[in-house]
C-alpha cells in the first residue's frame, strides 16, 4: 500500500489563528505592537520606559516572548502592568497558537494597548503574523549599521524602527547616513526614531506617536 504524506502549510495554519485572534483583539478596540529586535538591543528597557510614561492614561499589557527564562516578565511585571510570559522551549519566534494562550490569561476588556515582545531574532519573528496592527523593529547603534540589507524582511514588514542606544554611537563605527538609506531603499514609508534609554532621549516622541494610534483605532472599532 502507497504511502500518502501529508505536508500541512505552518505559514497558513498561522495565518488562519492570527485572523481568530486579531477579530477579538479589533473588537474590543485593543492596539497591537508586535516588537522585534535582535538580543541585547535593549528592548526590555525601551519598553519599560513606554510604560512608565503612559501606564497613567492608558491600559497596557504585555505578552512576553522568550526561549527559557522569565527574566524579562519579571521586570515587566514590577511595573504593575499585566504581563502572560511565553517560553517557546527552543523556537525563534512566536506564533498565532501561542498568543491565542496568551490572550486567555489577560483582562481584554480592560487593555488600549497590547505590545508583544518577540524572542529576540532579525530573522524568524518577521515572517510570522500574530495579529499585530504594527511591527516595531528596535535596533542598537552597537549591532551596526548593515543589518537592514542583512535582514532585509524584518525592514520590509516593520510599520515603524527605534535606533536605540544613541548615547553609545560616538563610541562605535555606526553610519546615520547610510542606514537610513538602506531602510528606505526597502521600505519608504516606514516611521523612525531615536532614543537612549540611558538619557531618556525620544521616549516622548514615540509616547506620543502611540497614543495617537490607540486613539485611531479606537475611533474605527469604536
Amino acid at each position: 500500500m502507497k504511502e500518502i504524506k501529508v505536508v500541512t502549510n505552518i505559514l497558513q495554519t498561522n495565518d488562519e489563528i492570527t485572523a481568530r485572534n486579531k477579530s477579538i483583539l479589533d473588537e474590543k478596540g485593543i492596539y497591537v505592537v508586535n516588537l522585534m529586535s535582535s538580543p541585547g538591543s535593549g528592548k526590555t528597557s525601551l519598553l519599560e520606559r513606554i510604560i512608565t510614561k503612559l501606564k497613567s492614561d492608558i491600559n497596557i499589557a504585555v505578552i512576553e516572548g522568550d526561549i527559557y527564562t522569565i527574566k524579562d516578565a519579571e521586570r515587566i511585571e514590577a511595573q504593575g502592568v499585566p504581563v502572560v510570559q511565553i517560553n517557546t522551549g527552543g523556537a525563534c519566534h512566536l506564533d498565532g497558537e501561542m498568543i491565542k494562550g496568551a490572550m486567555n490569561e489577560l483582562p481584554l476588556d480592560n487593555i488600549d494597548l497590547l505590545v508583544i515582545e518577540n524572542v529576540g531574532n532579525l530573522v524568524c519573528p518577521a515572517e510570522f503574523e500574530i495579529g499585530e496592527d504594527i511591527k516595531i523593529c528596535i535596533l542598537s547603534t552597537t549591532e551596526g549599521n548593515d543589518k537592514p540589507l542583512k535582514y532585509p524582511l524584518m525592514f520590509e514588514k516593520s510599520g515603524a524602527v527605534i535606533l536605540n542606544k544613541l548615547d553609545l554611537i560616538e563610541f562605535t563605527n555606526f553610519n546615520k547616513e547610510e542606514f537610513y538609506r538602506d531602510i528606505k531603499s526597502l521600505n519608504d514609508n516606514i516611521d523612525t526614531f531615536e532614543t537612549s534609554c540611558v538619557k531618556n532621549q525620544g521616549i516622548d516622541e514615540i509616547c506620543s506617536w502611540l497614543v495617537s494610534k490607540i486613539q485611531n483605532k479606537k475611533i474605527k472599532f469604536k
